[in-house]
């Protein structure tokens, strides 16, 4: 395979791009408001929205605009609705994962974002299934839900705040995470990938040219609230 061979030649201007991103990239804050929440009438559904910045908000000024926020407004013409986000910048699947405390919080879905994150730092695909295996089998034990839907790790290959060719490669290595992360989940029962880019462009990111922003996080809602609904209904 050509990548990791290319990858290694081009390791010392691929560091550098990274520090240069790191250092100048737009620090935009978390999404301001309430992390938890009840909205709408029906049969009573719990909800648990865990992850990374992008499950945390960044991009938008409150959770009302967020992940959050538009899930719970989706899903509340049919359930009464009980969420919970417990999300935080900067984390990876391992940081997620450590984060979980011991609970006696029982929810129905679990949502989760991750990757981002993982594809900057950990080294290869194999580690990053480890992560997200053992991560998942501590959602079960801990939440004990009945779904879990996971996003796949968005097309970074686009981000318009990297540089090439540190953006070609980290588009890659995307691509990869989520190949071997289709793989897995096809095998689980309970777990479901969702894609949420459909008619989505760069246009829509947030000002850092590397969140989400108000379009995604609107269409990235309506896509999980979907996914539920199916799976309520079946």
């Amino acid at each position: 395979m050509f990548y990791y061979p290319l990858q290694i030649a081009l390791a010392p201007i691929l560091l550098y791009q990274g520090k240069q991103v790191r250092k100048t990239a737009l620090k935009l804050p978390e999404a301001a408001g309430a992390r938890q929440g009840r909205c709408g009438e029906g049969e009573p559904l719990k909800v648990l929205i865990i992850g990374d910045s992008a499950a945390a908000g960044v991009g938008v000024d409150c959770q009302s605009e967020a992940l959050s926020g538009q899930l719970a407004q989706a899903l509340s013409h049919q359930f009464d609705v009980h969420w919970q986000l417990r999300a935080q910048s900067g984390f990876t699947t391992y940081d997620c994962m450590r984060a979980i405390e011991v609970t006696d919080c029982v929810v129905d879905v679990v949502v989760v974002s991750l990757g981002v994150n993982d594809v900057l730092r950990l080294p290869n695909v194999n580690v990053w299934m480890k992560h997200q295996s053992a991560f998942i089998s501590v959602l079960r034990q801990t939440y004990q839900p009945q779904q879990i839907i996971l996003t796949q790790v968005p097309p970074m290959g686009h981000f318009p705040l990297l540089p090439h060719p540190l953006r070609f490669f980290l588009g890659y290595k995307a691509k990869l995470f989520n190949l071997a992360l289709s793989k897995w989940v096809q095998q689980q029962n309970d777990c479901s990938l969702l894609d949420i880019s459909g008619e989505l462009t760069q246009a829509h990111m947030a000002k850092d040219g590397f969140h989400p922003g108000p379009k995604i996080y609107q269409r990235w809602g309506r896509v999980v609230a979907q996914e539920i609904i199916q799976n309520r209904l079946s």
